[in-house]
């Protein structure tokens, strides 16, 4: 029987004879830091030096510092008011179409209402007379119609001057002048609705009196409409 081949792998050393050190054995190894930690230990060995202008050249200017005002601890909103104010004005196109209503009831005073009848002035005259005597006549004669319509113009007109004072708004005006414009277009549309809407059943002056009911009412609304200006 053949002998069993010796195993390889093992190292047999002669007698006498030293073991050969094997280098890998003797391998050492070296922790080396690395790139970030040479970094850091860069950053701590390195001292920051202030940069030295050059010789000659103009210093930096300094920052400038905006004045404010010194801070009080006890105010926590100032004196004046932040929020919008209304501004008094007048109302001049309101008063404009008022004055023009009162204007119009003067001049229905020179002219006939009706072909071959009375002028505005006689219709006053009648209408003073009847409401001396007793004033519930004038509802069963009709003559309240140009009494409203000769008093509202009257009236829209002075309404029309109190316009023109500056006020935040005049809508407490604009509301009156609605009222008396809404009893002088009362007043020319019974006549009218009377005599089945026929123009030639009237004359001149009470084309003035339509005039009178149609500036008020848009006068009124003028000043009822507009609001305050802020500002």
């Amino acid at each position: 029987m053949s002998q069993p081949d010796p195993d390889r792998t093992q190292v047999f050393t002669t007698p006498g004879s030293a073991r050969t050190p094997d280098p890998a054995d003797e391998q050492v190894t070296a922790v080396h830091p690395t790139a970030s930690a040479r970094d850091d230990a860069d950053r701590q060995d390195t001292a920051v030096v202030p940069a030295v202008p050059p010789a000659g050249a103009a210093p930096a200017p300094e920052p400038v510092q905006t004045w404010r005002p010194p801070a009080d601890p006890g105010a926590t909103a100032p004196a004046w008011s932040t929020k919008p104010v209304a501004v008094r004005r007048p109302d001049p196109v309101g008063a404009l179409l008022l004055q023009l209503a009162g204007v119009a009831a003067g001049l229905s005073l020179a002219l006939p209402w009706t072909p071959g009848g009375a002028t505005g002035y006689g219709l006053a005259e009648d209408v003073v007379d009847t409401a001396g005597r007793d004033w519930t006549d004038l509802f069963s004669t009709g003559l309240w119609q140009p009494g409203a319509v000769l008093a509202g113009g009257a009236l829209l007109f002075v309404l029309g001057l109190l316009l023109l004072l500056p006020a935040r708004a005049h809508r407490f005006l604009g509301a009156l002048a609605l009222v008396v414009a809404g009893v002088v277009v009362a007043a020319v549309l019974v006549p009218a609705a009377a005599q089945r809407w026929r123009p030639e059943a009237f004359d001149l002056g009470f084309a003035f009196a339509l005039a009178v009911a149609g500036l008020g009412l848009l006068g009124a609304l003028k000043a009822l409409l507009t609001g305050p200006k802020l500002r």
